[in-house]
């Protein structure tokens, strides 16, 4: 799980879905590492779901199709408590949280955030991904790295303008080149 998913979780009142792509990472780590039938069986739960509901025009599940995913779903996860070991016992006089398999605390993750791993499932405004949400902000958070900061406001407020912008382009299909050129020759808003 990432830095900003441990975060992201720690706010109420917030009806926001975990990332598909990192959970299917995950899966796959557990898979390679442990054999576990269970990842197995919840990553390919969770491509099938996202493949049904990519090619459908509402993008989204029907209510008994999202009762029978959430029935799969803890069924794949019940199973998977059986097939991993239990957790070690407290040794007599330690304290703290014990330490378990990186397995063990994604179906404890996946178990306890249901509802936001399978959001996607049942909203269509909510993607399988949120890859695109990092690709736009990957280049801010590195030109922050490089420089160390936008050393005034109004430099940090035309890199984001800038970037906005082409990003917009780009998913209009313009070429960045293209795009500049457009903003240089004043264009821009007629596009």
């Amino acid at each position: 799980m990432s830095c900003a998913q441990r975060q992201h979780l720690k706010y109420d009142r917030t009806t926001d879905a975990l990332c598909g792509s990192h959970l299917l990472r995950e899966l796959e780590f557990i898979i390679d590492s442990n054999g576990y039938r269970w990842a197995s069986n919840m990553k390919k739960l969770l491509q099938e779901t996202c493949s049904t509901i990519s090619d459908r025009k509402s993008k989204r599940l029907t209510k008994a199709e999202a009762i029978h995913l959430q029935k799969r779903y803890r069924s794949i996860l019940t199973r998977g408590e059986k097939e991993m070991p239990p957790p070690p016992e407290r040794p007599s006089g330690k304290r703290g949280r014990l330490a378990q398999s990186d397995a063990q605390n994604l179906a404890d993750r996946l178990r306890k955030h249901e509802s936001a791993v399978l959001l996607f499932a049942s909203r269509a405004d909510v993607p399988f991904t949120n890859n695109r949400a990092e690709r736009d902000i990957r280049m801010s958070k590195v030109k922050q790295k490089v420089s160390g900061c936008f050393r005034k406001q109004q430099y940090a407020e035309a890199y984001c303008r800038i970037t906005s912008y082409l990003q917009t382009m780009e998913r209009k299909g313009y070429n960045s080149l293209l795009a500049i050129q457009i903003a240089l020759a004043g264009r821009a808003t007629s596009v």
